[in-house]
């Protein structure tokens, strides 16, 4: 079973303190990243829920959103910086002094400061918050892996259709591959009696030789071997695979895409050609679609 990249899922948890609302999207990507948007006060939190993301996405660019609302104040903890604020009167003193300003140091100024105070959990808190974090953290991933895996479903058919689709215009290219060295044959016979004009008479083992050289440099036999194999290989990885497959389909269809340009190269014969290029756009296809794949 494969799994796509992409997917979303959402969810909603409330402890009896705070409601937690948590989305998570992804979208393909070569490695593991995972970005955490959560609230300052609770960032104890989030190398938790990237792991707790990862049990259930091991590949892809995925944003975790985390948005709290807090129901009561019981676990936070508003905190005087005292060092902060001595410094601040220290230096408005001086700045007053100095150049003989007037004004008053007065509460409602030193207290609007910055960092003066601070809100905080509690420490002792962390432990039960972060359970009430990880429920809607591990649905919504749950969510989104349910998301990926219908979108895998639905890849799956159409790689292992196009790979069948592959397989048949293989078939049709091995029928074709011994009409390469018989086509050379006559268009080398009809060359040579174009060129002599009847006046002299090649050797038939002359242009036996010749003929059997050509054949032996445009033999794609073992390209149309291993072509076939990777394809049956593409459906057994597809239909077995257990855990992510996307790398191991990209370097296939890498290998399934040099065998179809050797064929180009080789056949020197127009039906096969135009049936490999078929082949090479089959594949693209197929590429493109790998690309989304974990």
């Amino acid at each position: 079973m494969i799994k796509s990249m992409t997917g979303f899922g959402r969810a909603e948890y409330s402890d009896g303190k705070r409601n937690i609302i948590v989305e998570i999207k992804a979208v393909n990507h070569k490695y593991s990243e995972l970005y955490v948007r959560i609230p300052r006060r609770y960032s104890f939190a989030e190398e938790h829920i990237k792991n707790a993301v990862k049990e259930y996405a091991s590949r892809g660019k995925i944003d975790i959103s985390v948005v709290v609302d807090n129901l009561t104040d019981d676990d936070v903890t508003v905190k005087l910086n005292t060092a902060i604020v001595k410094q601040y009167i220290g230096c408005l003193s001086q700045l007053r002094e100095e150049y003989g300003l007037a004004g008053d140091i007065d509460l409602q100024f030193v207290s609007s400061l910055p960092d003066v105070m601070k809100t905080a959990p509690d420490v002792e808190d962390e432990e039960e918050i972060l359970k009430g974090f990880l429920v809607p953290v591990r649905e919504a991933a749950a969510g989104l892996d349910r998301m990926r895996a219908l979108e895998g479903d639905r890849l799956s058919e159409d790689l292992i259709m196009r790979g069948r689709l592959i397989l048949n215009m293989v078939d049709e290219i091995e029928k074709n591959a011994p009409l390469v060295a018989e086509n050379y044959r006559i268009k080398l016979g009809e060359r040579i009696n174009e060129l002599l004009s009847g006046k002299n008479v090649v050797p038939e083992e002359r242009i036996a030789a010749e003929v059997a050289l050509f054949a032996d440099k445009c033999n794609i036999t073992e390209e149309i071997v291993r072509l076939r194999s990777h394809c049956r290989q593409l459906e057994e990885i597809i239909e077995k695979s257990t855990g992510p497959c996307g790398k191991k389909l990209d370097f296939l269809v890498q290998e399934m895409n040099r065998e179809a340009n050797t064929i180009c190269s080789k056949a020197n014969f127009l039906e096969i050609t135009n049936t490999a290029l078929d082949v090479k756009s089959e594949i693209d296809k197929i590429r493109e679609q790998v690309q989304n794949i974990e």
